[in-house]
């Protein structure tokens, strides 16, 4: 997996261990873009690295990269999580999760995001996953119902 067919200039590849460090910055940004409060971000992150190495390691986190002259200017998260038959997804025990969606500010409005999202869609599939989630960013959001994404009931409580 050399080139992004539809992004000329820029190289497609699997994330590997040795993003670990790119990962934890785009998800920095992307929180604190967001707004996020930068203290507790700062406490976020240094859980997440510790989290993420093993992940990384054995391939329960997986995603893509892209590249401008071997610089990553985006990439996107993918998870397999267990999950119970539901009825979005009533013959499967799993669905597709997509987190650190992140493009560097220089590459923005080019399509991107929409790139990697798709290219998302085609590993879930091929892991044999029917169903996919993801928590939307107010700036994420337009992008991922522009490619059929919609909202659902979800609720959440810090306990």
């Amino acid at each position: 997996m050399n080139t992004c067919l539809d992004l000329p200039g820029l190289t497609l590849r699997r994330l590997t261990a040795d993003d670990l460090d790119m990962i934890c910055r785009h998800r920095h940004a992307m929180f604190l873009e967001a707004g996020g409060d930068a203290a507790q971000l700062h406490t976020m992150s240094e859980h997440f690295r510790p989290w993420l190495r093993p992940r990384l390691d054995d391939g329960r986190y997986y995603g893509f990269a892209l590249l401008d002259a071997d610089q990553p200017i985006a990439a996107i998260g993918l998870m397999s999580l267990d999950w119970p038959p539901h009825p979005a997804h009533p013959k499967d025990e799993a669905r597709g999760y997509v987190l650190n969606v992140y493009v560097e500010p220089s590459h923005r409005r080019r399509g991107l995001a929409s790139a990697l999202m798709k290219l998302a869609e085609t590993e879930f599939t091929q892991r044999g996953l029917s169903f996919a989630v993801l928590h939307a960013t107010d700036i994420g959001r337009p992008v991922y119902e522009a490619l059929g994404w919609g909202a659902t009931a979800e609720m959440a409580k810090r306990i």
